[in-house]
């Protein structure tokens, strides 16, 4: 059997939606709480009779560990608070699992930023057997081997939402500077670290803070890295999507002597033909929307579709071809802006 782990404090708005889903499969399921003020654990003690205190010592990975303890089964599954599971077959997890690999779900992210609507796919550490495998990390906390050796992942038959971007932004800018704060505390006490360097930058990123951003993806890039790593391979991406914001695009060609190491994915493809749309080279930057659109899969939704032909169009259309640029928007007529540029393209 499975248990399903979870951690919370002060989640009574969304917690009932995941948990009622959760409780379906029949799973064992572990609620730790850290010290909520509202009616979280009432809320957990209506789908589970094991829920525990833990006090919070700005630890995630202790808490974690702690949880797992609790659990009475050797396989675990982590979920949150704001994820919800809407997706999982019983019977080929069953048949698929590996005590001594650790299981990768696929976590759509779901957030709008004012009246856009935004969806980003990942694979996510997140099953695995408590007798080999541990987290590590105050912040972001990572699966690790107890044996401390590398191990391999296998992707599983679970599919999650989570919906952790869409706080208001009082919340989720807190939310950024506690991360900031944790992260800034763990790399003294462990030194120069790429992965945490790593999770400073992104934080700074995801508040908008290109310049800082760009500071710590350059310092964990010092490092000589695996570039298989998920990590690195994201790091790469926010740090074009940096420097384009920031307006550096000179500066932003610079990644395009990494292209072979990071050319599977269809999203730093779709990167790449940025770079060379932002800096006049518009006949390269169409090669590599198109290319984009040969992948299957990607994290950033319209990457590989509707977003390439949009920006096939936009170039096209910068070079004067409107009549060839309407076509490519026309590929791209669910999104809102291609529409507005037919709009306007055929009202002349």
């Amino acid at each position: 059997m499975i248990s399903i782990c979870m951690i919370v404090k002060d989640e009574s708005r969304i917690l009932e939606n995941s948990l009622k889903n959760i409780s379906k499969y029949g799973y064992e399921i572990i609620i730790v709480d850290t010290g909520s003020k509202d009616n979280t654990k009432e809320i957990a003690n209506k789908y589970t009779d094991k829920v525990y205190d833990f006090k919070w010592e700005n630890d995630f990975s202790m808490a974690r560990n702690f949880s797992i303890s609790k659990a009475s089964n050797d396989l675990i599954l982590v979920v949150d608070a704001d994820e919800v599971i809407v997706e999982l077959d019983k019977q080929l997890l069953k048949c698929n699992i590996n005590k001594h690999m650790v299981g990768r779900i696929l976590r759509i992210n779901k957030y709008s930023r004012g009246q856009d609507e935004f969806k980003y796919n990942e694979r996510v550490n997140r099953f695995f057997c408590k007798n080999e495998f541990k987290y590590e990390g105050s912040i972001h906390e990572q699966v690790v081997s107890k044996n401390g050796k590398n191990y391999l992942t296998y992707n599983i038959p679970i599919t999650m939402e989570h919906f952790g971007y869409e706080d208001d932004e009082i919340k989720r800018k807190d939310k950024t500077k506690r991360n900031i704060e944790l992260l800034k505390v763990e790399l003294e006490s462990k030194g120069k670290d790429p992965y945490i360097l790593y999770q400073l930058g992104k934080s700074y990123y995801m508040e908008s803070n290109y310049q800082m951003a760009e500071f710590y993806f350059n310092k964990a890039l010092d490092f000589d890295l695996d570039t298989n790593l998920e990590y690195v391979q994201d790091m790469i991406e926010s740090l074009g999507y940096a420097l384009i914001n920031e307006k550096k695009y000179e500066e932003s060609m610079k990644l395009l002597g990494v292209y072979s190491e990071f050319s599977s994915s269809a999203d730093f493809v779709f990167l790449v033909g940025l770079i060379y749309m932002n800096n006049g080279y518009f006949d390269k930057a169409v090669k590599e929307f198109k290319n984009a659109k040969k992948y299957e899969e990607c994290k950033i939704q319209g990457i590989n579709d509707y977003l390439a032909n949009y920006n096939i169009g936009v170039v096209l259309e910068c070079l004067g071809n409107e009549k060839e640029a309407i076509k490519y928007y026309k590929k791209s007529i669910t999104y809102k802006l291609s529409k507005e540029r037919i709009n306007l393209l055929e009202a002349k």
